[in-house]
């Protein structure tokens, strides 16, 4: 029996049928550096899907940094301890003015769960709006607020406090255009109108500022920036989610929220954050914290240890260094201007949309169709896979081609990538 499958055999005995695996004929991955993965036949892929792994795969300065202060300690922030205080110094620098106090934890889920429960101890209100299609993460709390899973398969539907707003799709959703964005405001407005008729108040509206696993999607411009303000009037918070965007991966911007001039009341920071280690973080403002310290404790075993610290300093550090917010705008604008000389060219692709190495490409079943295609998406994934190229889908129909790699991808990846789907959709 292939090691390959001995592994397939085991993980069928040992793990819940839950856990997925990517493609048809699963890869069995033992190494990976920079922007490649290598099977344990030493077949190198390049890996355009893995936006966890921020500076690349097994960056030595990250390795280092871990190495170095695992040797010295590793204990809870019950200690007074230089590593958490230097890092949150550095990532004060990144954020706008007045966002300055820090809770650490260990998963964007817990991130954005405490996120809400600073956002209801403020408000002392439950009500919160979200965005169809938008996934904040894997807890109870969160599979709530989550429309892309409570709306998919073995989901619920949504809790009475919970108000979505339609997906801001310029492209395909229910209001279309560049100017459709006063259209998407008015449903939240409406939703804030109805809270106030039934004498309830606003707690937050959490929102990607570019949606990840609702299909890369744009909102169109003022939106978000309406609806903040509209918020804000009704007593409400904002939360941005940057678990997926942030960290100069947009290129234009170091996060998300600055697409838009936005200014959130509280962000949260994950994925990227610790290359691949768990670590993640919410920073909110001095007057929110201070009402959520009100007697009980916030204790996380793990969160903010001096070893994730290190990491997540070391991380900071390796985007200036190597300039990888300018590398993501330059890289990335080379490779939309090429995907979209391939939209030109084949009627399966509906849209390119993107900024720096956050794209998407929505496959569709013809020239004058918007009928989403996730059967020839997922066909091209894998046909991709098979030329040694890692992409995924995701949306609502699972129709859009993610492109969110490491940010060390550069211009020779990127040619080898539209190159390669150029071949691939000629067969179509």
């Amino acid at each position: 029996m292939r090691v390959k499958d001995s592994l397939a055999d085991l993980r069928d005995s040992y793990l819940s049928p839950s856990f997925s695996l990517s493609y048809k004929n699963p890869l069995h991955i033992v190494r990976g550096k920079g922007q490649y993965l290598y099977d344990f036949e030493g077949i190198k892929y390049l890996d355009g899907i893995n936006n966890i792994q921020h500076v690349g795969h097994s960056h030595p300065k990250v390795i280092k940094a871990a190495n170095t202060q695992f040797k010295l300690l590793n204990t809870n922030t019950r200690y007074l301890d230089e590593t958490i205080l230097n890092y949150a110094r550095s990532l004060t620098k990144k954020l706008p003015k007045g966002l300055n106090k820090f809770f650490f934890t260990n998963s964007g889920s817990e991130s954005n769960d405490l996120a809400l429960r600073l956002a209801r101890k403020y408000t002392n209100s439950l009500e919160t709006i979200v965005l169809e299609g938008a996934y904040h993460g894997h807890l109870i709390s969160l599979i709530e607020i989550s429309p892309y899973k409570y709306n998919g398969p073995g989901g619920d539907g949504p809790p009475d406090h919970v108000h979505p707003v339609p997906m801001p799709d310029p492209f395909r959703g229910k209001y279309r255009g560049p100017d459709s964005g006063p259209l998407y405001f008015e449903e939240l407005n409406n939703i804030l109108k109805k809270l106030k008729s039934d004498q309830k108040n606003i707690a937050s509206f959490i929102s990607e500022s570019v949606m990840g696993c609702g299909g890369q999607i744009f909102p169109p411009g003022d939106f978000l920036k309406a609806s903040y303000d509209a918020i804000r009037f009704e007593g409400g918070l904002c939360i941005a989610d940057e678990v997926q965007i942030g960290f100069g991966r947009l290129g234009k911007c170091f996060w998300g929220f600055d697409l838009q001039d936005l200014r959130p009341d509280i962000v949260t920071l994950g994925k990227s954050i610790g290359n691949g280690h768990p670590l993640s973080v919410v920073v909110t403002t001095s007057d929110i914290a201070e009402k959520f310290h009100n007697g009980m404790e916030y204790f996380n075993s793990f969160g903010g240890n001096p070893v994730s610290c290190a990491i997540g300093h070391a991380v900071l550090k390796i985007i200036d260094e190597e300039e990888l917010q300018q590398k993501a705008m330059k890289v990335g604008g080379r490779l939309i201007e090429m995907l979209n000389e391939l939209k030109s060219k084949y009627d399966l692709i509906g849209d390119v949309r993107g900024e720096g190495l956050f794209i998407g490409i929505e496959i569709i079943k013809g020239k004058n169709s918007l009928t989403p295609s996730g059967l020839a998406a997922r066909h091209i994934v894998e046909q991709m896979k098979e030329n040694r190229i890692l992409l995924s889908t995701d949306g609502p129909d699972h129709n859009v081609i993610k492109i969110k790699p490491p940010m060390v991808f550069n211009d020779e990846d990127a040619l080898f990538l539209v190159e390669t789907l150029d071949k691939i959709l000629l067969k179509y």
